[in-house]
């Protein structure tokens, strides 16, 4: 997988070597809240989760999701990009930022390149979102990002209802624009 570059970010594959990064990002609040607890209790559990649901995910798919970190200093601030999620028929696109850094942009355009990315490089044409009922800024992203509330949903291990956005991507050489 390649490395996404914006003028702020650099979205890069996770590595082992990120596990402290994904103990406090896991343990933020906002995670637990609108994602859930992935018993990520400590470095060790944190590799496993990276294994699982990061590395396992690039070698089967050949994308997934990626480590948000600052173009400047490399900083680790979120992840973002693409799932295929089960009970999804469509690829989905996931963003989680640390709560310090929220607010400032940088899931707009980590989001808004990962869909460039999406189109460009892997050739997908559909990308859904799925979001708790109630993760209003979520929900406010998706919508800057073009995408559409199409119906709420219930994944299988979700007991919870979700909301699910979608946005057809058209090919660059049909939009030059950016999204």
């Amino acid at each position: 997988m390649n490395d996404i570059q914006t003028p702020r970010l650099v979205l890069r594959p996770f590595t082992l070597d990120d596990a402290a990064f994904i103990v406090e990002l896991l343990h933020e609040p906002g995670w637990k809240q609108f994602i859930g607890d992935r018993g990520v209790r400590d470095l060790e559990s944190a590799r496993g989760y990276i294994q699982r649901a990061l590395l396992d995910a690039y070698a089967k798919q050949g994308f997934g999701l990626l480590a948000v970190t600052a173009r400047e200093d490399g900083t680790p601030l979120g992840m973002c990009g693409l799932l295929q999620r089960e009970g999804l028929a469509d690829v989905d696109i996931g963003f989680a930022l640390l709560s310090r850094y929220e607010g400032q942009g940088f899931a707009h355009e980590a989001a808004a390149a990962t869909l460039v990315y999406a189109r460009d490089v892997v050739g997908i044409r559909r990308v859904v979102a799925i979001t708790a009922v109630n993760n209003h800024r979520s929900a406010k992203l998706l919508q800057r990002l073009g995408m559409t509330y199409e119906q709420t949903i219930h994944l299988q291990q979700d007991a919870e209802p979700l909301h699910l956005y979608a946005i057809d991507l058209i090919p660059a050489t049909a939009n030059p624009a950016p999204l």
